[in-house]
């Protein structure tokens, strides 16, 4: 249970219930109906949100995200990452692998990625001039950014919602 209230659309102000029915479209989650204590955070947040990582491969952006939130033992992010990460076409197995900490399942980038996720996650102020080098095999300087910024957002989620206690709004799966 929440250790919070959460904003219900019923109860919700004008302000808030626009942002419902636009940008979530009638649909939002126990982090929005927090987050709708602040109707400005929650709008400068979701427009943040939408923003992060898109000039990344989507099955990158999800890996990174799920092993992010795994790294870090949040329940919720991790539940929504599940669903998201299937979307994006990883396999259960590559799920479970990412779990571990196995990254041979996914391309050379994608495991480039992964370590340097789990390296920010674990040590955020170790990067080195030798990451740099590695990802620049890969990825271009608007990528890196989105990567930092991607691998940021997961972390902040995760010290959010994890905290906050927030419930999923879908049944749970395990990896």
């Amino acid at each position: 249970m929440a250790r919070i209230s959460l904003i219900e659309p019923d109860k919700a102000s004008a302000e808030i219930k626009e942002i419902y029915d636009g940008k979530l479209k009638g649909k939002p989650g126990s982090i929005q109906k927090a987050l709708a204590h602040r109707p400005a955070m929650l709008g400068s947040f979701l427009g943040f949100y939408a923003s992060v990582g898109r000039s990344l491969d989507r099955k990158l952006y999800e890996a990174i995200y799920l092993r992010t939130s795994l790294i870090n033992g949040c329940h919720y992010c991790t539940q929504h990452h599940i669903v998201g990460s299937k979307r994006a076409g990883i396999t259960l197995e590559q799920m479970k692998a990412l779990k571990g900490g196995n990254y041979s399942g996914f391309s050379e980038a994608e495991q480039a990625g992964l370590r340097y996720a789990e390296k920010l996650t674990r040590t955020p102020n170790a990067a080195a001039d030798a990451d740099f080098a590695d990802l620049k095999k890969s990825f271009s300087d608007e990528q890196i950014v989105d990567l930092h910024m991607l691998i940021g957002l997961a972390n902040l989620t995760n010290r959010v919602t994890g905290p906050l206690a927030l419930d999923l709004e879908f049944p749970e799966e395990t990896l």
